[in-house]
């Protein structure tokens, strides 16, 4: 149809055309929504990652595992089994590292179906850090509604799914084995990631206190479970080598505190009979709830003793 320029159609079709440009206009802000929820969903899937698989380099924050849907409570699930772990963490001034580790632990173990709380062991006084004795102060004050216990490294990431994280019923189970761990490889390493149940934990007396700096603590606890007669059990059929973990602590960084003061040279190697849960002596100064982008877990903030006559090695100099 052809109009003059003196007609105006839009005015000749108000009724008609008001009513389908205001219908069009619904439809289309719907149209639009429906887009940014569908483009907003795929940038989620591209940025969010739940593959534990893929290298990171020192300094460089791994991709965090997605959220973790909401499942029924564990309490609720039978299939999630009866057993709860205390994941016990030894901690001090390692932010960076534990920024990654409880997010991606929470969601490594909630994909496996294993029950836990995660507790942060902080030292706060002014002693040599004592890894031992903060995994003892972790299972004094890790509560009886958990029934075994991780003994794990914060730089430490299983990145195997295999790996096996549930009760260590038939005995303690070294999940970092030596042929798996990326560092330390020789036959009576127990370090890095240890279960045991509470039980035989106690049997074993914990670990010894006269271990001030870095290392030998795990090799006097092996020579415990020996006498304790509980039989160590290690990972099966995992073909992922030294690749099955990812190590995220940089040497070069963050030293090790490797010094050997006065006759701590000669007590390293020694075994320590009764030392243990049995004289360990410490002040919780606080406990704190907090999250991880999400993830929940208890930071014991700790001030450990040491009796200087014993073990002068506790201070630096």
């Amino acid at each position: 149809m052809m109009y003059s320029s003196r007609r105006k159609p839009v005015l000749y079709f108000k009724d008609d055309r008001s009513f389908l440009s205001r219908k069009c206009t619904v439809w289309k802000l719907f149209g639009l929504c429906m887009l940014f929820v569908l483009g907003s969903l795929l940038w989620v899937q591209m940025t969010c990652s739940g593959d534990m698989s893929q290298p990171v380099g020192y300094g460089h924050l791994p991709h965090q595992p997605c959220p973790v849907e909401r499942q029924s409570s564990p309490a609720e699930d039978p299939s999630w089994g009866p057993h709860k772990m205390a994941l016990i963490v030894p901690f001090r001034e390692r932010f960076e590292e534990l920024l990654i580790f409880v997010p991606y632990m929470h969601a490594f173990l909630n994909k496996k179906k294993i029950r836990h709380k995660i507790f942060i062991v902080n030292q706060l006084d002014h002693f040599r850090f004592n890894r031992a004795s903060l995994i003892n102060v972790g299972f004094m004050e890790s509560g009886n509604d958990t029934d075994y216990i991780a003994m794990h490294d914060v730089d430490l990431l299983p990145q195997n799914e295999d790996l096996d994280y549930g009760f260590p019923n038939e005995g303690p189970f070294h999940v970092a084995s030596p042929e798996l761990h990326p560092l330390y490889h020789y036959k009576t390493y127990v370090g890095g990631i240890l279960l045991l149940t509470k039980k035989h934990y106690q049997l074993c007396n914990g670990m010894s206190n006269r271990f001030w700096g870095w290392g030998r603590e795990d090799d006097e606890f092996f020579r415990r479970l020996k006498t304790a007669d509980l039989k160590l059990f290690r990972p099966s059929g995992i073909t992922t080598g030294t690749k099955t973990f990812r190590h995220i602590h940089d040497p070069g960084w963050r030293k090790r505190d490797q010094k050997r003061i006065a006759a701590q040279k000669q007590e390293q190697f020694k075994v320590d009979p009764e030392g243990g849960l049995t004289n360990l002596r410490y002040k919780v100064e606080s406990r704190q709830e907090v999250t991880i982008s999400g993830a929940p877990c208890t930071v014991i903030n700790t001030f450990l003793e040491c009796d200087v006559s014993l073990t002068p090695w506790c201070q630096s100099s």
